[in-house]
């Protein structure tokens, strides 16, 4: 004899929490689609407009190019600095400080989220721009044979090098909150049996806990990243740019990017002008989403392997 049950009923906490939970996931994609849908429609008329219609009297691709270089390029160079420098205060927070102490430096990190980014603008253009002249001399001086340092150096340091380093500052707390989270997922019975066969710990977070968390560490530094790529008043304060491409680090003609070039041009233009910044904004958008994707696939390959092996 059979006998038929029927499904538990669910509560009325849960249903409202499951409502809530895809009103907010569904309002994110509609509020997405109309980003989308908006920079399409009021970049269009950018996008084909003719040289002699704009103010830059180039055509829609030779003006973004430089632009989307400066973007990628000076977002790379933060990525380059904030990874390895967020890996290492992670690493030295996770396991080679006292876990009082290492909570208390963790605390310390994360403010620097907390700070708004015209702090850091002001710190970039007041402070540290003035610091690297020297140094930018001296690379000149001894390193102008590299085209990363050919030079003539920026009398006031405002350069594309800087505005780099502090767009790593910016994403270093990002990458390596994430990072923190990451190594301490790794298993303990990992970590111990390594140490139990005679690893240092250096062996053991080299030999176990990075190869654990590398998906991880991926995945943060795309955020920041992704961060970097959008960052609109620092680098607009700090980087004094001519609207070229150079892979020239020192020099005072320096690359714009979209989000800088975007907030100074805005204000000051009108007509067909506006659309094309408008257009240069669904460029921005793009490449944004093109790295999410990327990440989220190469995410998704290291989980697949490492469930795999």
């Amino acid at each position: 004899m059979t006998t038929l049950t029927t499904p538990a009923k669910r509560r009325l906490g849960d249903r409202i929490f499951t409502g809530l939970s895809r009103t907010a996931a569904y309002s994110i994609l509609a509020i997405l689609a109309g980003v989308v849908i908006f920079l399409s429609i009021e970049g269009w008329p950018g996008i084909t407009a003719s040289p002699d219609e704009v103010k830059s009297g180039e055509s829609f691709l030779a003006w973004v190019a430089p632009l989307v270089f400066g973007t990628l390029w000076s977002s790379a160079l933060a990525l380059v600095m904030a990874v390895p420098l967020a890996i290492g205060v992670a690493l030295f927070i996770t396991y080679y400080t006292p876990r009082s102490l290492g909570v208390f430096f963790g605390y310390l990190v994360d403010l620097l989220a907390a700070v708004p980014s015209v702090v850091f603008g002001l710190w970039g253009i007041a402070v540290l721009a003035g610091l690297l002249v020297s140094p930018y001399e001296w690379l000149y001086q001894n390193l102008s044979f590299l085209p990363f340092f050919a030079g003539p150096p920026s009398a006031t340091g405002r350069t594309i090098l800087t505005a780099a380093i502090v767009l790593a500052v910016m994403i270093l707390p990002i990458i390596t909150a994430i990072a923190r989270e990451v190594f301490k997922q790794t298993p303990v019975l990992l970590e111990e049996a390594a140490l139990a066969l005679g690893a240092t710990r250096w062996e053991m977070i080299r030999t176990v806990v990075l190869p654990h968390a590398r998906s991880g560490i991926i995945g943060g530094s795309m955020l920041g990243l992704g961060r970097a790529l959008g960052e609109t008043m620092a680098v607009a304060m700090v980087l004094s740019a001519s609207g070229v491409v150079t892979f020239n680090l020192i020099s005072s003609t320096n690359p714009s990017t979209i989000p800088a070039n975007i907030a100074l041009q805005f204000k000051e233009n009108s007509g067909l002008t506006i659309n094309v910044l408008i257009a240069s904004g669904l460029v921005l958008f793009v490449i944004t989403l093109a790295v999410n994707i990327a990440a989220r696939a190469i995410v998704n390959r290291r989980k697949d392997f490492a469930e795999g092996r």
